[in-house]
């Protein structure tokens, strides 16, 4: 595909650790190969083809090229979205509902099985590159132990671009070792892809999660990418600078697969972790209570706040006030379950296979795993019980009733999808059509009393797995900042064996 940006970046590093893999038995390479991108904090409207002033053209081209998923639903922070996109399974149920905490003990349940253990089990050779954030406290948590032949990147839920620093932590491993590598992190995923794909298996089918962290905070970008954005408020401008990265990171891999000859046989999935971190709502009638917090601490104090004596108010702070992404003309954004905050841009390309269209129907972050199964040849290892469901037959023309779906607010709330219908309970409940009302300005809850109260049912008998939820005096006085000064040790240092 001769559209997608070819820039070859030089330095193709050599990995000492791919000596260490293990042969295996030769496997027929009759499935396709698998290459998911998953995007971080990226808004409904930082896509070229919704709109966007931001030049994306090898996302645009994955969509137009592929299926756009118009309906893509995903939960409103990244552990959750994660949780279900490897298990299949309602983070809920399973007792992640919001991002796990750098000394959190919290992790996907480790009797559960994730998307590379099902796809190694098909003789594939599984690697992550990227953003894991999805328990780290013990060895068994690592994503080595969970499947990825390969893992490189961080392990906690954002670093800075240059320093790979979290919470004052240095976080950047390959295979549960510290790295210490320079340069920008979206640029350092590729140069790992590019060496990996060199390296793999040939006669293996090739499952790659490519985890970016952009365009989460902090908002970070190599200057002349930013100038090119110089026209944008400077907020906007470096968001924008951190998005355009991204993809033309994107298009460097898909040149990496169609040098490799694997472009044509694979199956190209592109989504966001969920809606785009934008800023507080202009109307104070409107506005949540950390955007109340955030918009009086920055009144008082003027921006960086003060350390002292609690240094997670700048926390606080830069993550409600420092989001610049653009979820128009969608409701709310990241950590909301409105709209905004867990509907995303999302594409499945799969060249010569899955036809080029719109797809309109609902289809939820819990469904690719079973999605992905299906469509290599492997639907008859799907579990029953997953709440996910294969949607092959759906993008194929064969439209099938989808499974309920729950997301809960960051802060207090639940919404159940039993699509059209959203059924929200904040306190207050509300019902939404969202076909005839897809910005949810219409609560209709008092004209579909039944509906209602059958979504209300549905939602009580939702199954809610134990959420422990960090210490608030860990949130105050040791947030997970990203970026910063090294403080302590690396995080990998403190992992229990």
């Amino acid at each position: 595909m001769a559209c997608f940006n070819s820039a070859i970046k030089p330095g193709l590093r050599a990995l000492a650790t791919l000596c260490l893999y293990c042969a295996l038995p030769a496997v027929a390479l009759d499935k396709p190969h698998i290459l998911v991108f998953l995007a971080d904090d990226l808004g409904w409207n930082d896509v070229g083809y919704h709109g966007s002033h931001i030049q994306t053209p090898n996302i645009d081209q994955i969509a137009s090229a592929g299926i756009e998923l118009d309906r893509f639903y995903v939960q409103p922070t990244c552990s959750p979205t994660r949780t279900a996109l490897m298990t299949g399974k309602s983070p809920i149920s399973l007792g992640v509902i919001g991002p796990i905490n750098k000394h959190s003990r919290n992790s996907v349940p480790l009797e559960e099985k994730l998307l590379p253990e099902y796809l190694n089990e098909q003789g594939y050779q599984s690697f992550l590159v990227g953003k894991w954030h999805l328990g780290k406290r013990t060895r068994a948590h690592l994503p080595n132990a969970r499947g990825f032949e390969h893992a490189y990147g961080s392990l906690t839920g954002g670093v800075g671009y240059w320093s790979k620093i979290h919470g004052g932590g240095y976080d950047w491993h390959r295979n549960g070792e510290v790295v210490r590598e320079t340069g920008y992190v979206t640029h350092l995923v590729v140069d790992e892809i590019r060496a990996l794909i060199a390296a793999r298996r040939v006669e293996q089918p090739n499952f790659m999660y490519v985890a970016f962290q952009a365009p989460h905070l902090p908002n970070e970008a190599p200057a002349a990418t930013i100038e090119k954005y110089g026209h944008l408020e400077e907020g906007r401008a470096v968001h924008a600078a951190m998005v355009d990265e991204m993809d033309v990171a994107i298009g460097e891999i898909l040149h990496i697969y169609e040098e490799a000859d694997m472009l044509n046989n694979t199956i190209v999935f592109f989504m966001s972790d969920n809606g785009g971190a934008v800023p507080p709502n202009p109307d104070p009638a409107l506005q949540s209570p950390p955007e109340k917090l955030a918009l009086m601490l920055d009144s008082w104090f003027g921006r960086p706040i003060p350390p002292f004596p609690i240094p997670g108010l700048e926390f606080i702070t830069s993550n409600v006030l420092d989001g610049r992404s653009d979820n128009a003309p969608l409701p709310g954004g990241k950590t909301q379950l409105w709209e905004g905050g867990v509907r995303v841009p999302a594409a499945i390309w799969m060249p010569g296979k899955l036809e080029q269209s719109q797809h309109v129907g609902f289809f939820s972050v819990s469904d690719v795993l079973p999605t992905l199964l299906d469509l290599v040849g492997a639907s008859a290892v799907i579990p029953a019980d997953l709440q996910g469901r294969s949607q092959v037959a759906a993008l194929t023309g064969n439209p099938t009733k989808p499974a309920d779906y729950v997301v809960a607010d960051l802060l207090d709330g639940f919404a159940l999808y039993h699509w059209p219908w959203k059924f929200v309970d904040k306190g207050e409940m509300m019902l939404f059509h969202l076909v005839d009302d897809p910005l949810e300005q219409n609560n209709v809850l008092d004209d579909f009393p039944e509906v209602a109260a059958d979504l209300d049912r549905r939602l009580a008998n939702w199954p809610y797995g134990d959420a422990p939820g960090p210490p608030w005096s860990d949130i105050l006085f040791d947030p997970d900042t990203f970026g910063g000064a090294e403080t302590r040790a690396p995080w990998l240092n403190d992992i229990e064996d």
